[in-house]
């Protein structure tokens, strides 16, 4: 954000966004926008002024493509359109997401699989006899071992959208 742009007619200026939570480094100033959009954060030259114009740098690497994505959405946001809904995940991943969360929490409670099974699934869909030969067995260890993978930086991911080698 900032930069040697000219002023255009209703281009964005920095005071409106210093109502956020604001933290300047000697290298950056950096603008949590959370009423905006949760986690949005901003990072600007310290030595901008109020009243100066906003311009966006977009770095030319393999993120390039997400960082638009993400400079349309705020844009759109903050025009007063209608922000489309997030394309970087489907619902089917969205679903499986908060399943691994729930196992991963549960676990962190010290729950067995078996017990995060009956709460993800149903009791009466986890028969007490075939549980070791059960496929929920199998799924919620798939969903532990994700959500750790997860919760280890696996997050990021979730920043991008799919690459297709």
């Amino acid at each position: 954000m900032g930069g040697d742009a000219p002023p255009r007619k209703g281009s964005a200026r920095l005071r409106a966004f210093l109502a956020g939570d604001v933290k300047a480094t000697p290298d950056d100033l950096h603008i949590l926008l959370r009423e905006i959009v949760p986690g949005l954060h901003l990072v600007a030259d310290p030595s901008i002024r109020p009243d100066d114009p906003l311009a966006i740098t977009v770095q030319l690497d393999s993120d390039g493509l997400d960082r638009l994505a993400a400079l349309d959405r705020l844009l759109r946001n903050l025009a007063g359109y209608k922000v489309p809904p997030d394309q970087r995940m489907t619902a089917q991943q969205r679903r499986r997401l908060k399943a691994m969360l729930r196992a991963v929490d549960g676990r962190q409670h010290h729950a067995s699989q078996r017990e995060i099974a009956q709460i993800l699934f149903g009791v009466d869909r986890i028969a007490d006899d075939q549980w070791q030969s059960s496929p929920f067995r199998d799924t919620v260890r798939d969903l532990l071992r994700d959500g750790a993978a997860m919760i280890a930086g696996g997050y990021l991911k979730l920043l991008r959208f799919r690459r297709r080698p």
